[in-house]
């Protein structure tokens, strides 16, 4: 019987909140965060820190490196709030150009 095993790979979840309210962006202080812009491609991707950012435009697609352990293909856009986990490793597949408000936060506990 194939058990779930209790390894980082199954709390390698990627989050998404589809359209979060404008008070809870202003209380997490999403404006103040640095902003980056992706060009439509392909990026391959580790996160040594968790991340959690806000698209303001853009629209990606996530196969996470080991889709059988961790799940499915991610997606996400304009208006959501994603936080991708610490140690994920991924591709990245930028179908429309995105711009997004970022930070890192490496000294995350990890969740239970």
């Amino acid at each position: 019987m194939a058990a779930e095993s209790s390894n980082s790979s199954s709390n390698l979840k990627i989050i998404v909140q589809n359209n979060p309210s404008e008070s809870q962006l202003s209380q997490l202080g999403i404006k103040s965060w640095p902003k980056m812009g992706l060009p439509s491609r392909k990026y391959q991707l580790k996160f040594d820190a968790q991340e959690t950012c806000y698209l303001v435009r853009g629209k990606v697609k996530v196969y996470p490196k080991n889709t059988e352990l961790l799940g499915e293909i991610v997606e996400f856009g304009a208006g959501d709030l994603v936080v991708i986990p610490k140690g994920l490793s991924c591709t990245w597949d930028v179908s429309v150009a995105v711009d997004k408000h970022y930070k890192f936060d490496s000294s995350s506990p990890p969740s239970s």
